[in-house]
This record gives C-alpha cells, sequence and structure tokens, in this order.
C-alpha cells in the first residue's frame, strides 16, 4: 500500500492550495472518487465521507469570515449570505483555480464522460479537500485555505453584488403594511456603453431615495438599500 502513496507527486497541488501535507495518505483520499474506488478496491476508501466533514468545516469558516467582515448582519442575513458563497457554482470555481481536476482518481466511465470538469465532481473534491487539510493541520490551516482561496468571493459580496436582497427586504416590509409598493425610474446614464452607470430613483411611502449601480439591477438594489437603511433609522 505504500508504494501506491509513494508513486504519486503531490507536490504541485501543494504548491497551489498553499498548504503542504504532514500525511500524504489524506490528501489522496480526498481525491480519490468512488468511480475509481470501484475499479480499484485496494487502493483504500472513497472521499465521501470528507466531503461530509468537509462540508461543516467550510460553512463554519464561512461563517466565521462573514460574520467578522459584515459585523452589522443579522443572523438570516448572514445565513443568506454564506448560502451564496457556499454553493457548487463557487466550489468548482475554487476546485478550478487550483486545478484541482488534473489530480482526481475517477474510474475509467467517469474519465470518459470527462468527470474531472463536471461541477458536482469538483465542487464535492474541494470540500474533501478543506476535510483533508482540517484534518492534516487542523483548523487554522483550512481556515487559511478558505480565507485565500475564497477571497475573490467575498470580495464580489462586499464590492460588487448586495450581501442580500434590499429589494425583497423592502417588499416584504411594505407588503406586511399594506402600503403600495415601491416603484424604481432609471433617472440618468452616464459613460460609453461598454462602462455604463445608472442612477435609479425609488419612490416608496412618501419619500424618494436613489442609487447607481453599473447596471440596471445593481442600482436598484443600490437605491432600496437607501430606502432600507432609512426606514430602519426612522425606527430605531
Amino acid at each position: 500500500m505504500a508504494s501506491f502513496f509513494e508513486n504519486r507527486d503531490y507536490s504541485f497541488l501543494e504548491n497551489k492550495t498553499g498548504y503542504l501535507f504532514a500525511d500524504r495518505r489524506i490528501l489522496a483520499t480526498a481525491l480519490r472518487h468512488r468511480s475509481y474506488v470501484h475499479e480499484h478496491p485496494e487502493s483504500g476508501t472513497d472521499n465521501e465521507r470528507m466531503e461530509f466533514l468537509g462540508d461543516a468545516v467550510l460553512n463554519l469558516i464561512v461563517s466565521h469570515i462573514l460574520m467578522e467582515r459584515f459585523p452589522k448582519l443579522t443572523e438570516g442575513e448572514l445565513s443568506r449570505a454564506r448560502a451564496g458563497l457556499v454553493n457548487e457554482d463557487r466550489l468548482a470555481a475554487a476546485a478550478r483555480s487550483i486545478e484541482l481536476g488534473d489530480h482526481l482518481l475517477l474510474g475509467k466511465g467517469e474519465r470518459r464522460s470527462s468527470g474531472e470538469q463536471k461541477k458536482s465532481i469538483l465542487a464535492d473534491t474541494f470540500e474533501a479537500l478543506v476535510a483533508a487539510v482540517y484534518l492534516d493541520g487542523g483548523f487554522a490551516a483550512a481556515f487559511e485555505l478558505i480565507r485565500s482561496h475564497f477571497a475573490p468571493f467575498f470580495e464580489a459580496v462586499e464590492n460588487e453584488n448586495p450581501v442580500y436582497d434590499y429589494k425583497s427586504l423592502l417588499q416584504e416590509h411594505i407588503q406586511s403594511r399594506r402600503l403600495e409598493m415601491p416603484t424604481y425610474e432609471i433617472i440618468a446614464e452616464s459613460g460609453p456603453d461598454h462602462d455604463k452607470t445608472f442612477k435609479v430613483a425609488l419612490t416608496v411611502n412618501g419619500f424618494r431615495t436613489e442609487g447607481t449601480g453599473k447596471n440596471k439591477k445593481t442600482a436598484e438594489q443600490d437605491a432600496a438599500r437607501n430606502a432600507w437603511k432609512q426606514i430602519k433609522d426612522e425606527n430605531g
């Protein structure tokens, strides 16, 4: 069994992840898809149990980072933000950023169907990798892995996309009080066609707010955010 692990070179993947394993057998398990184990039962167990653990570790770490970066969000708002970060698309993107697909151990059938490129397999394997780092190096090592490789996603949440849906929050608030629904109107556009900025006016319950964004949806969210903030400030 030792030769099975020793004949594989994991140094490239370790360089990509930024973590050097003390026990590479843990990493090998994280990379072993069930289709491979079905064809090579002598290789060891597949990575499904590690996916289970990695999912829990990932959610804990993302929750921790969200609480640090967004100290004013409520529990519900944090949950929505986390759901937008811990999903198949994000996990698969993180896996691709470290070329994880090149290191997967897949059965012949999965190889023929380009399993190393499937979002579901990449996402699951990334979770298994998180578990492997956690088991080998502890929470601090897993935390650094997520902090580093999820950085672009956290930046997108903070700088480009709404942390949560202000339009929906505002609409729920208005509906609960049986008031007229808010209206949105584009009042200005600036910049060249490939880099426009939109300004939107929102009118609701007798007052008006404005918002800007690189597209109409973002500008509407910004206007709704300003209206929501005004409502919260007035209600203490």
